[in-house]
């Protein structure tokens, strides 16, 4: 595994330090149990071993076994741990197809309105939010390691537990928000559910702004909280 390119490549899109840490770490501990991951990718790009590290929201109903050779403590959440391999591999596979050059350059967002102006990437929205989440509600903390949480119907921006012990769903959103993104965070939502049947599970869609289709659809869902985010510059005179 290309371990330095892959460490800058995960910097230079903003991710939180502990977050580029995780990936790798998880990386090299798949690596040794399979082998060098390079020749792997130049085989099949990783579908092999993404298939074997396959484990549903209905395998872990079924209580199924770990299908791969890394020992998960019976005392972890299986489907939680595998998710989380997939997705550094599925990093990696990105990183392997788009290389340095496929960085995206972060844009300024040029949507303004008056006391502030929406934040205009996902992912600086998520790594603020994840420092602040106690201020999207007092006692929120997150619980998926930093790290996008993988369930069937997509990546999970974010997900928390609130002080009730609640699993919370959050669905960050650039510029204005459409209907589609309450069926998206519905789904999140259900998915998890699913995972943990135990759990109340609530979702807090947030975005600069909301369309009339988007605030009428979840006015009849109690479970889902619009949030709008906003950031408010100050300017002073350097000391």
């Amino acid at each position: 595994m290309q371990h330095e390119a892959f460490r800058a490549w995960l910097g230079a899109q903003d991710r939180p330090r502990k977050s580029v840490a995780d990936q790798i770490a998880r990386l090299r501990r798949v690596e040794q149990h399979y082998g060098d991951l390079d020749p792997l990718f130049d085989q099949d790009q990783l579908q092999g071993l993404l298939t074997t590290f396959a484990y549903t929201a209905q395998d872990q109903a079924a209580n199924r076994p770990n299908p791969t050779e890394l020992p998960i403590s019976a005392t972890a959440n299986l489907y939680n741990n595998l998710v989380s391999y997939r997705y550094s591999m599925g990093l990696y596979v990105r990183f392997r197809i788009e290389g340095l050059d496929g960085v995206e350059e972060l844009e300024a967002d040029e949507e303004a309105a008056e006391g502030g102006a929406p934040i205009g990437l996902e992912r600086d929205m998520q790594a603020a939010l994840r420092r602040n989440l106690d201020q999207l509600e007092p006692g929120l903390t997150e619980i998926d390691g930093g790290n996008e949480r993988r369930v069937d119907a997509g990546f999970i921006d974010i997900t928390a537990q609130d002080a009730a012990g609640s699993v919370v769903v959050i669905e960050l959103k650039a510029g204005r928000a459409t209907r589609e993104a309450i069926g998206q965070i519905l789904s999140y939502m259900g998915d998890v559910k699913l995972a943990e049947p135990t759990k109340e599970v609530r979702g807090v869609l947030i975005a600069a702004d909301f369309d009339h289709r988007t605030k009428a659809a979840a006015s009849m869902v109690p479970s889902i909280k619009l949030k709008a985010y906003r950031v408010r510059f100050e300017f002073t005179e350097p000391v």
